[in-house]
């Protein structure tokens, strides 16, 4: 026999039992939607992890009191951080004066934790709006530009002014038929100016990077207090090249003036982009080995029951195969047939699997504002293993199909 009529014998036995088959395709296809899904998801997002975690800017270290994932840690160890004195502007602007000569660009910034809202001539933003205090190098530090109006100066930081830098969110909401320049905004019952705008930034991880007001650092403790308020320092290495020793020189100031002894330990975090997206990785390296456990447990009992209804279908056919053997079929043509069918059936499930998985995981990341992408070598992985599932399970039926005598095949009722 051609392998051909083979193929075409097998397909057209599955078409018979299409229920039966989808069925038994269904436990595959979980299998597969799951890991597939999972790591389509991944994908997308370490795609688009340089937009969405790197909010530092290029060669950047920020020292902070508490590490960026310390609140999904146990009680004990967020309350651990919690005892650490605060990082107060003095330390701040301290830090600041022993790092001239080793790094130009040094942000301060603390931003208020509850969310708040812009008002203006009776119009209001939401009440999530990121409001907080910084100095002329937040621009730098974390990726925002000017768009129209300036920047502030050293003076303006110097004499807290009470001045604001908006983002376009602001500007829509607060601003849709006026210049914003030079107007006067009420954030969280206190008045400021609008000297500038930030170019859109876009959404970021469900969050959007525009609705932003910056105000001076000093005048935002200066309205709102310094009491229990942590300020992080952000510190831009001249270059790549330097960025170590930078960091080096940076920890020993920071511990300078924060008074630590040389036997103690840092008191303080410090992390950049490289840190953020190691904390990435290993989140979803732990999520893809869930995914993996939950997808192997589920393949593993879908193989099962391909197995299983597949010696069902060698009892329901032993006659058709007796009289195959006694018109010339050869046990090789018998082990083919069932094989194919087995394999058929195991790839069809894989297939909807993987599709299931691809619009389910880029559907996880678009929410996200990440890319849409399609994981080629997880597919690959996934019609791989498939094919292995429907061999590896399908061998024995097969195998006992195909050494079926055919005289008592033929006596079968």
């Amino acid at each position: 026999m051609q392998l051909s009529e083979i193929l075409k014998m097998a397909l057209g036995s599955l078409g018979v039992n299409k229920l039966r088959s989808m069925l038994t395709m269904l436990g595959i296809t979980i299998g597969v939607f799951s890991v597939i899904g999972v790591m389509t998801a991944v994908t997308a997002l370490r795609s688009s992890i340089e937009t969405g975690l790197s909010f530092l800017g290029s060669n950047m270290f920020q020292f902070a009191k508490f590490p960026v994932n310390s609140g999904g840690g146990p009680e004990g160890g967020r309350r651990r951080y919690e005892l650490r004195r605060d990082v107060t502007i003095e330390q701040a602007m301290r830090y600041q004066r022993l790092m001239e000569g080793v790094a130009d660009v040094i942000c301060l910034k603390t931003f208020n934790q509850g969310g708040a809202q812009a008002v203006y001539n009776g119009r209001k933003t939401t009440p999530n709006l990121t409001f907080g205090g910084s100095n002329e190098h937040f621009l730098t530090a974390n990726q925002y530009a000017i768009a129209t109006g300036r920047n502030f100066t050293p003076g303006d930081i110097e004499l807290a002014r009470p001045l604001v830098l908006i983002g376009q969110d602001l500007v829509t909401k607060l601003f849709p038929a006026e210049n914003p320049l030079g107007k006067q905004i009420k954030v969280k019952d206190r008045t400021y100016t609008v000297i500038g705008t930030f170019e859109p930034k876009g959404q970021s991880f469900g969050g959007s990077g525009d609705s932003i007001a910056i105000v001076p650092i000093t005048r935002y403790l200066g309205d709102f207090g310094s009491e229990r308020v942590s300020v992080n320092i952000a510190t831009q290495a001249p270059s790549q090249v330097l960025y170590n020793e930078t960091m080096d020189k940076g920890v020993t100031a920071m511990r300078i003036v924060r008074g630590l002894k040389p036997e103690q330990d840092n008191d303080f975090e410090v992390y950049s982009n490289d840190s953020l997206i190691a904390i990435f990785a290993r989140v979803a390296d732990m999520i893809a080995a869930g995914s993996f456990v939950i997808s192997g447990i589920a393949l593993l009992a879908a193989g099962v029951g391909i197995m299983n209804i597949m010696l069902v279908s060698v009892t329901e056919r032993t006659k058709e195969i007796g009289i195959r053997k006694s018109i010339g079929a050869r046990k090789k043509n018998i082990l083919w047939q069932f094989l194919i069918e087995s394999v058929a059936i195991s790839l069809a499930g894989g297939v909807a699997g993987i599709l299931l998985g691809v619009l389910g995981g880029n559907g996880l990341a678009m929410a996200l504002n990440a890319s849409f992408v399609f994981p080629w070598d997880w597919a690959a992985i996934g019609l791989i293993v498939c094919s292995g599932i429907g061999v590896g399970f399908g061998f024995y039926p097969a195998w006992k199909a195909a050494s079926l005598d055919p005289i008592e095949a033929l006596r079968f009722e």
